[in-house]
């Protein structure tokens, strides 16, 4: 979640202005895997006219749920322009959107637990200090930092209303979901001042705040996404996650949700002679007078995992990229790389070098800003360049295989 504009301005002002630059093919299509303009409701106008022809935006708190639907209603994707989405006409005006449901790391603590509770619907104030007692590292000596925190949510309401999302929009993700060691929750709000505070942004974030010393237990983390995790799972929707100082621990984490849902590793020979029964198959499916559909698509059905996984914003090393990319993942995992987050000094090189690593088909690109508009735009367009000149492809084939790669993520099935 990148909502400094101040930073924002100094990367796109450090951007190449070089006129020689080779034209920026946006009619080929360009899609931003993972941002937060529903922070800034006020740029909601900004969306249609964007350059980029979709964006996928995350929800990740209480405030913002609603905002998503919002902007969902406005300009959220149909299944009917669905087909459109790759072709190269430029005459292709609008940009729209996908929606995204879920709850950010940075705000599970707001969750308990209600099955411990016998399933309260509200907390008693006795019984929210100690939920946040439990939740928070290191223990505040003074109650009054609990007190002053929002009344939490049972666990169980926020999956009801996920859920109650994901039917509404067939095409929605879940996200954004995941662990982080580093955030530190902000200090509360000084009396009468966060009603002037928000200068319009969406409630609930940091706004300006200073920071505590005061982090979630990863356990409690751990239980927060695992919970949506599964719900993807049941709702075989792909999942946008934020990992944080926690490679480790996220992998075991998402990898714990598959566990005895392993794909078998085969020999090339195997590998083979299965394509080749395949292919039988279908030539036998092709005969006339063969009409059998099967029993429906097994891989829609339910299961304790996501069918897709994008870890957005990927800054981990490549050598942890393996273990997501074995042959035993059932999950397809992709990553997404931002000029916001992964392209600042200390860590650009290295971003280099992982983009290397990540499989031609399973990489995507964001912006992770918080407001719509040509920002955005420019920072989706940086990041394409980015990309393209570290897997030495052309702009056009390399926006090409970013569209594809995206498409696949979000539907499932390729273009």
């Amino acid at each position: 979640m990148a909502n400094d504009m101040a930073w924002v301005h100094e990367i796109l002002n450090a951007l190449p202005q070089d006129d020689s630059l080779e034209v920026f093919p946006w009619h080929l299509g360009v899609f931003d895997a993972h941002c937060h303009p529903t922070d800034t409701p006020s740029c909601l106008d900004e969306i249609p006219s964007m350059k980029a022809r979709v964006l996928t935006i995350m929800a990740t708190r209480g405030e913002d749920q609603d905002v998503v639907v919002n902007f969902a209603q406005q300009s959220g994707i149909r299944g009917t322009s669905i087909p459109q989405l790759l072709q190269t006409d430029v005459s292709h005006k609008q940009c729209e959107l996908i929606p995204s449901f879920g709850w950010h790391p940075w705000f599970s603590h707001q969750i308990y637990d209600d099955s411990i509770l016998g399933s309260q619907s509200t907390i008693q104030p006795s019984e929210k200090v100690k939920h946040y007692r439990s939740v928070i590292t290191p223990t505040p000596e003074d109650d009054s930092f609990l007190q002053f925190l929002p009344d939490p949510r049972p666990l169980s309401a926020l999956l009801t209303e996920i859920r109650k999302h994901l039917q509404q929009y067939p095409y929605a993700l879940v996200g954004e979901i995941g662990l982080d060691r580093t955030f530190r929750l902000p200090e509360n709000w000084l009396p009468n001042i966060h009603t002037e505070s928000t200068n319009g942004a969406t409630p609930g974030g940091r706004e300006g705040r200073r920071l505590s010393p005061y982090k979630v237990h990863m356990d409690h983390q751990r239980k927060i996404l695992k919970a949506q995790l599964n719900l993807a799972g049941e709702m075989q929707r792909p999942v946008s996650v934020h990992g944080v100082a926690a490679h480790g621990i996220l992998f075991e984490a998402l990898a714990e949700t598959w566990k005895g849902h392993d794909k078998p590793v085969l020999s090339k020979r195997e590998q083979k002679r299965r394509a080749n029964a395949v292919k039988t198959q279908t030539e036998d499916a092709d005969e006339p007078g063969n009409d059998s559909k099967g029993g429906g698509n097994a891989d829609n059905e339910p299961k304790p995992f996501p069918p897709r996984i994008c870890l957005h914003s990927y800054s981990g090393p490549p050598d942890t990229l393996r273990q997501y990319f074995h042959a035993s993942v059932p999950a397809e995992v992709y990553c997404s790389f931002s000029v916001l987050v992964n392209m600042k000094a200390a860590t650009a090189k290295k971003t280099v070098e992982v983009i290397k690593a990540v499989p031609d088909e399973r990489i995507l690109v964001e912006s992770d800003l918080h407001c719509a508009g040509e920002e955005m735009d420019r920072l989706l367009e940086r990041m394409v360049r980015i990309v393209c000149g570290a897997k030495e492809w052309s702009l056009e084939e390399g926006v090409k295989q970013l569209g594809s790669n995206w498409f696949r993520f979000v539907f499932g099935r390729e273009p």
